[in-house]
């Protein structure tokens, strides 16, 4: 008889201090991993977030200037909540990043300024869940993912953007795993028991975001949509509730 049953998921690596999130827009983190971020800060370690964009086109009914700023605020106080006190911008424009060296330069930049051990970005693929049928991912999030995987290596390379290094910017070789949320193959997992409940808050912070795209109770919406993520990498980490990624190491 074949064996179908779900391949398990590792525990994500726990020998590092430091790591640098990476995503496109505010709400990215707190719509996968935040629980795993909790759950870092709690045992000591230090996570740094950084966005491309302020999330200025997120909202229709507010103009980008009016909501970018907004959703920086909303950005920073959700990250308080599970543990991270450094959220940087980068200012690229919501909605129509574009994969290429300027993208690959800032983050390069902020790998260097950083220095983490562990790289955490969000799904590069084109869709979310299977490739035939699955739901068509942004370009947002497919330039960011990709290039932040291209930028570990960038970083430690002093010959590509020389320009850092007289910044200041010395070479950091030290990224040893760059880890993938929301992937359609997830390898890994992180154990979300102790900080759903904070990943929960932390997603409801971004409320003008969440009272724009649906009409529920925005705290049942966050409930049932992080809760359903835990219980289906739960089916492959042993029953825990869990964050899953996918882990490239370096």
């Amino acid at each position: 008889m074949i064996d179908t049953s779900p391949t398990p998921l590792d525990d994500m690596p726990g020998d590092w201090r430091r790591a640098l999130a990476v995503v496109a827009h505010p709400d990215d983190l707190e719509y996968g991993c935040a629980a795993a971020v909790a759950a870092w800060t709690d045992s000591g370690k230090e996570v740094v977030y950084a966005l491309a964009t302020r999330g200025e086109a997120g909202i229709d009914s507010l103009d980008p200037a009016t909501c970018g700023p907004l959703r920086e605020r909303e950005q920073r106080a959700s990250a308080e909540v599970v543990g991270v006190s450094t959220v940087e911008f980068m200012d690229h424009r919501d909605g129509i990043i574009t994969y290429g060296l300027d993208l690959r330069r800032d983050i390069a930049a902020a790998i260097r300024r950083h220095r983490p051990e562990l790289v955490i970005t969000l799904n590069h693929r084109d869709t979310w869940g299977p490739a035939v049928g699955g739901a068509w991912n942004t370009p947002d999030h497919v330039a960011v993912g990709r290039a932040t995987l291209d930028a570990a290596g960038d970083a430690g390379n002093r010959w590509i953007f020389p320009e850092l290094t007289a910044q200041g910017l010395e070479p950091w070789n030290g990224v040893r795993w760059v880890a993938v949320a929301g992937s359609n193959t997830p390898t890994h997992a992180v154990d979300a028991t102790e900080g759903l409940e904070r990943s929960i808050r932390s997603l409801l912070c971004h409320r003008s975001y969440i009272e724009a795209l649906t009409d529920q109770d925005p705290e049942e919406y966050c409930r049932t949509f992080l809760t359903a993520g835990a219980r289906r990498a739960a089916e492959r980490f042993g029953g825990r509730p869990a964050v899953a990624f996918e882990v490239f190491p370096r």
